[in-house]
């Protein structure tokens, strides 16, 4: 039983006009689920990315691109899943967002062969996350707490591959370099001195 309805009053008045309620139900009858099977597991920490939709307090959308090296998102219980927050431009969107509403989207894809798979859920952050010293690089752990899982047909994902993973997702072994962008007087001058940009 989801703990959140899949569906409001918006989505049911555009499958009643285009006839689609008994579909709609159907589909959440037979694929959407609230733990994560083996699969679910498996083709997660294989991702080496991952899409977040975040909203502010007043609930104004955020999306962002989240990458890292495969196994960066980890499942660590049938409920519940974290990811590391990892340096970035400061501005904190998606985690400032995640601080004064919980409310989150991921999407993870496969472009490869194709496939996806959407985890709706609330999120929480915690500096003193007992995860954090098994991430390497992250400045915080994101904790999502699994309200529907659900896969999406693949048909309009367009097949492309991985060519280089980034150089800037750490890993164990591995320093990533200093952002460009980051050395430029205009930034550097405002960049907290724990920043490794801050001397370079």
């Amino acid at each position: 039983m989801l703990s959140v309805p899949m569906y409001h009053e918006g989505s049911r008045q555009l499958q009643d006009r285009y006839e689609t309620r008994r579909l709609a139900d159907r589909l959440v009858e037979v694929v959407v689920h609230d733990a994560f099977t083996d699969d679910d597991r498996a083709f997660i920490e294989s991702r080496p990315l991952f899409f977040l939709a975040t909203a502010d307090a007043e609930g104004r959308p955020d999306c962002s691109y989240k990458g890292g090296r495969p196994g960066f998102v980890r499942v660590v219980d049938p409920q519940t899943l974290a990811f590391p927050s990892y340096d970035g431009n400061g501005m904190f969107r998606s985690v400032g967002n995640v601080m004064v509403n919980p409310h989150v989207g991921l999407l993870f894809v496969d472009f490869e062969s194709p496939k996806r798979l959407r985890v709706n859920g609330r999120a929480s952050v915690q500096e003193n996350d007992p995860l954090l010293a098994g991430f390497v690089g992250a400045q915080l752990i994101v904790r999502v707490r699994i309200d529907a899982i659900f896969p999406n047909c693949p048909r309009y994902i367009h097949k492309m591959q991985m060519v280089e993973e980034s150089p800037y997702a750490p890993c164990e072994g591995h320093t990533p370099p200093v952002p460009e962008w980051k050395t430029r007087p205009t930034f550097r001058e405002v960049l907290p001195p724990s920043d490794p940009a801050s001397s370079a």
